[in-house]
């Protein structure tokens, strides 16, 4: 089977974000946030320096790559896709292009992408990874200073312009040479076949380097498939906008919509507003019945644990089939 003929029939998928915005799970100093927890730094504007302590106090104990991946078979899912890095620039796996990683800057000290990668082929579950290509709030040159654009609290930019505030001389080449394609590059060589690579957010990158990413992949990985968020119209499938469900029978096109269990992708403690399992399962069967993939977020606490009503939902949408 192909890939593109294994991601048609998968149906499908658990989507998984997972990183330092775990620990404050959508409050800094006294204020809750109201939009998606995996934008604090951004929202809350943290100085880099704040930001990264969090790092020393990132020790999710309770952390099991079998349970999670049993977790996905037992909701029928078919394939994983895991934050290698977000926004905030931490990576989530043993990055020698950075120390701002899991292993080397956490008293964790655990490659979690490596302990993912190893559970989903030791049980059959395919295996992808999202890498945020183009924000990156931990560095000086990290992209999404176009300007015009408008996110969390009206600000006008989506870069760190906090730390960095000279959006005009900021150069993306820079980051994007010198973290993003190495990284790239680690993520295709330590941890097996990957099923997909999963971009995202694409403001800054120019059409050539959303090819030179296209072309880097297939190199490595000629298996892997790519979705839209590269950006300037490279990739093999189509991502829809988040929670966007769409209506129209997609014949032939691969296709995916990412959508959350509540309303956030991080975790969000006080975020309780769950879809019941009646209402994912109904989900499933308008996307599938229009050849269109369910690529379905949970949002792991600062401790490991996907939250007890996710596995709870999860559990009872793979009894109904």
């Amino acid at each position: 089977m192909t890939s593109k003929e294994w991601f048609k029939q998968a149906g499908f998928g658990m989507m998984i974000h997972w990183g330092l915005y775990a620990l404050p799970a959508g409050e800094w100093k006294g204020r809750r946030m109201p939009y998606i927890g995996e934008w604090a730094m951004q929202y809350f504007r943290i100085p880099l320096a704040e930001y990264r302590s969090l790092a020393r106090a990132f020790n999710p104990v309770l952390f099991s790559a079998e349970e999670w991946v049993k977790l996905a078979q037992d909701a029928g899912m078919q394939y994983m896709v895991f934050t290698s890095k977000h926004h905030e620039g931490f990576a989530m796996f043993d990055s020698a292009v950075s120390d701002y990683n899991v292993v080397k800057a956490t008293p964790f000290g655990r490659d979690v992408v490596a302990e993912l990668a190893e559970a989903c082929y030791r049980h059959g579950l395919k295996f992808g990874l999202y890498y945020s290509q183009d924000l990156d709030w931990s560095e000086p040159n990290g992209g999404g200073y176009t300007a015009g654009k408008t996110w969390c609290g009206g600000e006008a930019y989506w870069t760190n312009n906090w730390d960095f505030p000279d959006d005009a001389h900021k150069d993306y080449s820079q980051c994007f040479e010198e973290k993003i394609k190495p990284q790239v590059k680690e993520i295709l060589t330590k941890y097996g076949d990957l099923c997909l690579i999963w971009f995202d957010t694409p403001q800054t990158i120019s059409p050539a380097q959303s090819d030179e990413l296209y072309r880097m992949v297939k190199t490595y990985q000629p298996d892997c498939l790519i979705n839209s968020r590269i950006g300037n119209g490279h990739g093999d499938y189509t991502s829809a906008g988040d929670n966007q469900i769409p209506d129209d029978d997609k014949g032939d096109m691969l296709f995916e919509t990412p959508a959350t269990l509540n309303d956030t992708w991080g975790y969000k403690s006080f975020d309780n507003n769950w879809k019941s399992a009646e209402k994912v399962a109904a989900i499933r069967k308008h996307l599938n019945e229009r050849g269109i993939n369910y690529l379905l977020n949970v949002g792991p606490d600062y401790l490991g644990r996907i939250p007890a009503p996710s596995v709870d939902i999860l559990r009872e949408v793979g009894r109904r089939g």
